[in-house]
């Protein structure tokens, strides 16, 4: 969906990216539907690509050691969630918890630092009300994916 335009920018970006992407955890990612017809990690990629464009667009002023793999792990919960029984509870549906889970799950396989868990908790605010992104980091990736996921949904 979100193409990078230069060859310098595809270099920067899977330099970053390349030592999860060949992880069999990314892999099985692609095994469950985020948005429509868009897997769990296409979807994350194109927020990857998104947040990066977008820290571009602001003046390169983010990490991309954390931004990138925060963008690829926000939703690393392994789960199809489509098959999950609907919770009468509301804090307990896919979209309050899945964050924590895919938060554990980078702590526990890449050891991901405090920062990167940051944006992978914060990614779902404002529905998250407690988890507010404070970094740059976690501003943009929680705006990257609200956009991939209104474009992913709208292209059924």
């Amino acid at each position: 969906m979100h193409q990078l335009k230069s060859e310098q920018e595809k270099k920067e970006f899977n330099a970053v990216l390349e030592p999860y992407l060949s992880h069999p955890k990314i892999r099985e990612m692609d095994q469950y539907n985020a948005h429509g017809s868009v897997s769990v990690l296409e979807h994350s990629m194109n927020v990857a690509a998104m947040a990066y464009r977008l820290d571009r667009l602001f003046g390169k002023k983010a990490d991309l050691e954390v931004l990138l793999p925060g963008a690829l792990l926000h939703d690393f919960y392994l789960y199809d969630w489509h098959d999950k029984p609907l919770s009468i509870r509301i804090f307990r549906m896919h979209g309050y918890t899945h964050p924590s889970e895919a938060c554990r799950n980078a702590a526990e396989i890449f050891q991901a630092d405090e920062k990167t868990q940051e944006v992978i908790r914060c990614h779902m605010w404002p529905l998250t009300l407690r988890s507010i992104p404070r970094h740059r980091e976690a501003i943009l990736v929680c705006i990257a994916d609200k956009l991939c996921a209104l474009t992913e949904t709208l292209k059924r």
